[in-house]
C-alpha cells in the first residue's frame, strides 16, 4: 500500500495551525489541510504492512489499539497516494458513516498503532481522511441517499450525538422510518455542545443532519424524552427504540464550599458558550459568562478540561489553572507501555498551548486536587484551598490510589472554577421511563457483544451503554446497533 519506499523518501508533514496568539481571537476552526500534492505525499508514506494494526481496533493491555470502526486505512491511503479521491471516498465510506467528525476531533487511534511509528513519525492517516471526506463533499460525492424501497418499519433513537447519527443514518438507508428525539435545540448532541467550536465547526455537523433530513430521517428537537414524553408511548408509536442518550451525568465534587456561585460543571459552561455562538448573541454575554478578567481554575486534565481552558483564554481569562490528579507521563514510552499499545505519555493540547502562549507557562498542575472553596460574604467564589496527592496502595485491591498529601494546602484565589472530572452514566430518569437494567456504574446493561437492552424492542448505543468514552466508539457503538435492530426486524441485517 502507498509507494513502497515513501515512508524513507517523505517525512511526516500535518496542515499548517494558526498561531496560538493569534487563533484565540476567534472560535473558528484553526487546523488547516494540505495542498492536495502533498497530502497524496503523505499517503505514499503508508507501508505494506503485513499486519495493519491502524485498523484493528484491538483491545491491548486495556486500551484500544487501532481503529474502533476498523476503517481500511491502508486502502484508503494509497488511493490517496494515487490522487484517487473519490475511490478513496469509497474505501473510506465503506467502514465509516461520518468521517468528518473524527477527522476533527479523534486522538487518532490509527496513527499510534501505525508501524512508522515504531521507529519514526507515524502515517497521518487523521489528516489524509479529513482531506478525503472534505474532497468528497466539495464534489458533491456525499448525497442523501434515499432508500429505493421502504420497509415500513420504524425505529425512535433517543440522542443525536455522535451514536445517535450513526445508527440512524444506516437504518435510513436500510428503507426504515426513523425518528431522532433530542432534547436541546438543535441535533449534534455532544458534538453540538459538548465540543467547542474552533475544535468542531457545528456547520459541520448542520450539513451532515440536511443530508440525513433530506433522506427521510425525522429529527424531534426540544422534545426530552423520560419527561416530555413517555417509554411507553415511544414503545407503543414505534416498532424499536435505541436509547443513545450518553452519559451526561457530571461527576462532581464532595468538598466544603460545593455551592459557591462560580462553580460550575464543564459541560455546562462549554455548552451556554456554544448555544451564544449559535444564536449570535455572544457579544451580550454576561453573568456567569463573563469571564472576562477573571482568574479561572479548571479540575480534570482531559479533552473537557483541555477545552475549557482554550474557551476561558477565548473569553478573556486573566489567568487560568488546571489541576490533574495523576502524576506527570514521561514525555516518551516507557518500557512497559510497548507499542502497538496506546502511547501513555505527555501530550500538550490547543488549550495548553495556548495558555503558554498568553500566561507563559503550562497551566497544569499534576498530583493536585481542591479540598474546599472559599466563598466571601455575598456566596460568590472567592478562593480555592489545592492539596497535593500521592500515590498510595490500597491494602484491600491492591490497586493505587492517589491520597492528600497532609500540610501540603495552599489557597489560591479564584473567580471562576469549571469541574471536568468526567461522567457517571446514564440520567436516571431516561432509563426509568423505559425500566432498562443498568450495571453498576449506571450504564445500560446488555449481554457482552449485544445492544439489546433487558426490555424487549429497546436497545442501546454510545456512552449511555459503555460509559464515557471517544467519539469513534460512539460511531462504532452507533452502527452496531444499527445492525442489531435491522436484524431483529427484517430476520437477518445487509448493513
Amino acid at each position: 500500500m502507498g509507494k513502497p519506499s515513501g515512508f524513507l523518501e517523505y517525512q511526516r508533514k500535518e496542515g499548517s495551525v494558526i498561531p496560538p496568539l493569534e487563533r484565540i481571537k476567534d472560535f473558528r476552526e484553526f487546523h488547516k489541510m494540505l495542498p492536495e500534492k502533498e497530502q497524496r505525499d503523505q499517503g505514499a508514506r503508508c507501508m505494506d504492512c503485513g499486519v495493519p494494526f491502524c485498523q484493528s481496533g484491538s483491545m491491548i493491555a486495556g486500551m484500544a489499539s487501532g481503529c474502533p470502526v476498523h476503517n481500511l486505512v491502508p486502502e484508503m491511503n494509497d488511493l490517496v497516494y494515487r490522487g484517487l479521491w473519490e475511490q478513496a471516498y469509497v474505501r473510506l465510506s465503506a467502514a465509516h458513516c461520518l468521517p468528518e467528525f473524527t477527522s476533527r476531533v479523534c486522538p487518532a487511534l490509527c496513527e499510534a498503532a501505525c508501524t512508522c511509528g515504531l521507529h519514526g513519525e507515524p502515517v497521518s492517516t487523521k489528516e489524509n481522511e479529513r482531506q478525503v471526506i472534505e474532497y468528497a463533499f466539495r464534489h458533491n460525492l456525499v448525497e442523501s441517499d434515499p432508500p429505493k424501497v421502504r420497509t415500513g418499519k420504524t425505529v425512535a433513537i433517543v440522542g443525536s450525538g455522535p451514536a445517535g447519527l450513526a445508527a440512524a443514518l444506516l437504518l435510513g438507508r436500510r428503507g426504515h422510518l426513523v425518528t431522532v428525539y433530542e432534547r436541546s435545540d438543535r441535533p449534534g448532541g455532544l458534538l453540538r455542545y459538548g465540543i467547542p467550536n474552533m475544535k468542531l465547526d457545528k456547520r459541520v455537523i448542520d450539513r451532515r443532519v440536511e443530508l440525513m433530513e433530506k433522506s427521510g430521517i425525522r429529527f424531534v428537537c426540544g422534545v426530552d424524552v423520560g419527561k416530555d414524553i413517555s417509554g411507553k408511548e415511544l414503545l407503543a408509536k414505534y416498532d424499536r427504540v435505541i436509547l443513545a442518550g450518553g452519559a451526561s451525568q457530571p461527576r462532581d465534587l464532595d468538598v466544603p464550599g460545593r455551592d459557591a456561585k462560580g462553580v460550575w460543571f464543564a459541560v455546562d459552561f462549554l455548552s451556554q458558550v456554544t448555544k451564544r455562538l449559535s444564536d449570535g448573541v455572544f457579544q451580550d454575554a454576561s453573568g456567569d459568562l463573563n469571564v472576562k478578567g477573571k482568574k479561572v481554575l479548571v479540575i480534570g486534565g482531559g479533552d473537557t478540561g483541555n477545552d475549557c481552558v482554550g474557551t476561558a483564554i477565548r473569553l478573556g481569562a486573566s489567568a487560568v489553572s488546571q489541576l490533574e490528579m495523576m502524576p506527570e507521563p514521561p514525555l516518551t514510552r516507557l518500557e512497559s507501555n510497548p507499542w502497538p499499545e496506546w502511547p501513555r505519555v505527555k501530550k500538550t493540547d490547543y488549550g495548553q498551548e495556548e495558555a503558554a502562549a498568553v500566561f507563559g507557562k503550562d497551566p497544569r498542575l499534576y498530583q493536585t486536587t481542591v479540598s474546599e472553596f472559599k466563598k466571601d460574604r455575598k456566596g460568590n467564589l472567592r478562593a480555592a484551598v489545592v492539596v497535593d496527592l500521592q500515590a498510595q496502595k490500597d491494602e484491600q485491591t491492591g490497586r493505587l490510589k492517589m491520597v492528600p498529601v497532609p500540610g501540603s494546602e495552599k489557597e489560591i484565589p479564584v473567580d471562576l472554577v469549571l469541574i471536568a472530572a468526567g461522567f457517571l452514566g446514564s440520567q436516571r430518569y431516561l432509563t426509568d421511563a423505559f425500566g432498562v437494567k443498568l450495571t453498576p456504574r449506571t450504564n445500560i446493561e446488555t449481554l457482552p457483544g449485544s445492544y439489546a437492552t433487558s426490555v424487549d424492542r429497546v436497545f442501546t448505543a454510545g456512552d449511555i451503554h459503555r460509559g464515557q468514552s471517544l467519539v469513534v466508539w460512539a460511531i462504532c457503538e452507533g452502527e452496531a446497533a444499527a445492525r442489531a435492530v435491522d436484524e431483529s426486524l427484517m430476520g437477518y441485517s445487509n448493513l
